[in-house]
């Protein structure tokens, strides 16, 4: 329902006001559509069965862009007074204090966060009830420009080296330029320990593929390789989480999709929008992920035998 300026939208035993719901946050253009807030609103809405699993007990950092994407951009870790008392909200521990991080549990505190104009949400990799122990590892393909291909062949060699590893794996566009490959964790590694295995096996592939591959954090020294990017892999650091909206023309989402997609033509880092990335939701994309993730000691034995 609607009140002049507002929309009230029920969900479940709460209300929401979705203020401003015509406001134009993408601008349409030649080769994009344009989409109001009321838009994304329905989107998340559509969306929450699939994308609340992937956020519930997890500590978010928010991309709010209250005048749409060409307007200024903040990233919020605080979460203001002002937000409903019945919106989860996780004390974390941070250098020299701590930061009160909102938690997306429900479908009402999604779309409250899309009225405060929050584009992206950023996740943390672990859970509140064991915030120092990450149950998700992420490698970030990052390709030098929009160079797909590379990012198509950097996964295809990451997917099979953790195959050799015995690690369950799945990948997923970040609906900018590259693509996220995820992997399930037991929970029972610190953030220490899992992003040193992380470099490990990032190291191993690069070392491979010199020519193609590399770790090397500084752009400069990168050259036109694929970057290997495992830095998200640390306390206090996020990752886009699956079905966000990016902040970029025609609002393209980050989208999980299966290992056999992988060398669909078709295929691209911003291949899905808030128009059709519901659709690929429903399919259940990452139905062979494994629901419990795997402890890293066994193949950290085999990455070291593989070094040799």
């Amino acid at each position: 329902m609607s009140d002049g300026g507002a929309r009230t939208v029920r969900v479940g035993r709460r209300s929401v006001q979705i203020h401003r719901p015509d406001k134009v946050l993408f601008p349409g253009g030649a080769d994009a559509t344009a989409y109001t807030k009321g838009d994304l609103v329905d989107y998340h809405r559509a969306v929450a069965p699939y994308m609340l699993p992937h956020l519930r007990g997890r500590p978010l950092m928010l991309d709010r862009r209250p005048d749409g994407v060409d307007g200024p951009a903040f990233m919020q870790k605080n979460t203001p007074d002002a937000y409903p008392d019945w919106i989860t909200r996780a004390e974390v521990a941070k250098e020299g204090g701590t930061v009160t991080h909102t938690v997306c549990d429900d479908t009402a505190t999604l779309l409250h966060l899309v009225d405060q104009a929050s584009i992206t949400l950023h996740r943390w990799l672990s859970r509140t009830r064991r915030i120092d122990r990450p149950d998700r590892l992420v490698f970030d393909l990052d390709p030098q420009g929009d160079d797909f291909e590379a990012v198509r062949e950097a996964a295809r060699l990451l997917g099979g080296l953790l195959d050799e590893l015995r690690l369950p794996s799945a990948p997923m566009t970040t609906g900018s330029r590259g693509l996220h490959i995820v992997v399930p964790l037991s929970g029972e590694h610190d953030f220490d320990d899992v992003r040193a295995f992380a470099r490990d096996v990032a190291e191993t592939l690069a070392a491979a593929h010199p020519d193609r591959l590399t770790t090397a954090v500084r752009k400069k020294d990168r050259g036109d390789r694929l970057y290997l990017d495992v830095q998200r892999n640390a306390y206090a650091q996020t990752a886009v989480a699956p079905y966000t909206v990016r902040a970029l023309p025609g609002a393209p989402v980050a989208t999980p999709f299966p290992w056999d997609r992988l060398d669909d033509p078709d295929l691209h880092a911003r291949r899905w929008t808030v128009a059709d990335a519901v659709e690929q939701a429903r399919s259940d994309p990452w139905a062979a992920l494994p629901r419990r993730g795997r402890a890293l000691g066994p193949a950290r034995r085999r990455l070291a035998a593989l070094r040799g």
